[in-house]
């Protein structure tokens, strides 16, 4: 099948036809960016927290390894600049632009996936101790005997968020969603026995399990708060890649569903033609299934008229010589 011609789709040429394209995507983008601040404001659900409960949550309070805002420096950031080097390589403003859209909307549909859990579950951080208590004085409700926090009300609201990660969550999905895009660019699933090729993708994997590591080292999260984000994450980046891009091991795997898109109407296949020929593969493989079958009882026939037909001679050749 012939390819489409390198740098024919630039920024320079497509990239304004391709946004406006995708508008109603980068719409819902924006929507999804409001809901997720708004989950950030709003308080989350206060989980009741006994006495006998604080012995699982007396864990040092300190600073993070990995602070927050380092988290789309390599979450966003260092994807942006793999395809930015891969569109400067194959002049693709397609995959450019899927490739952006899809980290986004990976890293957007898992923040407000994982911030609508923090609220509504609730669950107390390891340090939550020295949140609510920072002098050491425990207080409790005389009648519910739940904790009367005394610290400061932002660090509280924090504590009440342990579950899941978002640090994971937000690192699964970036450095997942780039794993996906470097399988197909360098096709590790070509079947050439190149093993060598499985360390690139899961180098992005690898940081991110080291990033939700360090939040249960650091005493922010709980081991499970930590899955579940990189449960999220790495699903939802999943989803997001699949959307723009084929699997990796299939043949077209290396660009997006676009690049083939227009490569069949550069051919002038019309694609209504495409989508019958899709609906009627089945019906053709079906029949082409009968044809060969009705060709080998054809076959059969005849070559059992022929291993029949020297008896029938011998008979009438023998009543002719009677007469």
């Amino acid at each position: 099948m012939p390819e489409i011609m390198l740098g024919s789709h630039t920024v320079k040429s497509h990239g304004v036809k391709v946004a406006r394209g995708h508008m109603h995507d980068w719409i819902i983008l924006l929507v999804l960016g409001v809901i997720d601040i708004g989950l950030n404001v709003i308080e989350p659900f206060h989980r009741f927290v006994g006495k006998d409960m604080m012995a699982d949550l007396r864990y040092p309070f300190k600073e993070d390894t990995i602070p927050f805002w380092a988290v789309p420096l390599y979450a966003v950031l260092l994807p942006f600049a793999i395809f930015t080097i891969c569109y400067f390589r194959r002049r693709d403003v397609y995959d450019l632009h899927h490739a952006i859209l899809g980290t986004l909307f990976s890293l957007l549909i898992t923040g407000v996936i994982t911030d609508s859990i923090k609220d509504g579950v609730g669950r107390p951080r390891p340090n939550f101790f020295w949140r609510c208590f920072p002098d050491g004085n425990q207080v409790f409700h005389p009648v519910t005997l739940d904790v009367v926090c005394n610290g400061d009300k932002r660090i509280i609201k924090e504590g009440y968020k342990s579950f899941p990660s978002g640090h994971t969550s937000w690192s699964f999905a970036g450095l997942g969603f780039l794993s996906w895009y470097l399988s197909g660019k360098i096709r590790v699933f070509d079947r050439r026995g190149h093993v060598g090729k499985l360390c690139v993708p899961f180098l992005p994997l690898l940081f991110a399990a080291f990033v939700g590591v360090s939040r249960v080292d650091d005493y922010w999260h709980h081991w499970t708060d930590v899955f579940a984000g990189g449960l999220i994450g790495l699903t939802v980046a999943s989803c997001c890649y699949l959307q723009f891009f084929p699997f990796p091991h299939s043949v077209n795997g290396w660009a997006p569903h676009a690049y083939f898109q227009n490569l069949s109407e550069s051919n002038n296949v019309p694609r209504n033609s495409l989508r019958r020929a899709r609906s009627l593969g089945m019906e053709l493989h079906e029949a082409h299934t009968l044809f060969i079958r009705h060709d080998k009882n054809k076959e059969i026939g005849e070559s059992s008229s022929e291993s029949t037909s020297p008896s029938l001679d011998s008979m009438e050749a023998g009543s002719t010589s009677r007469y």
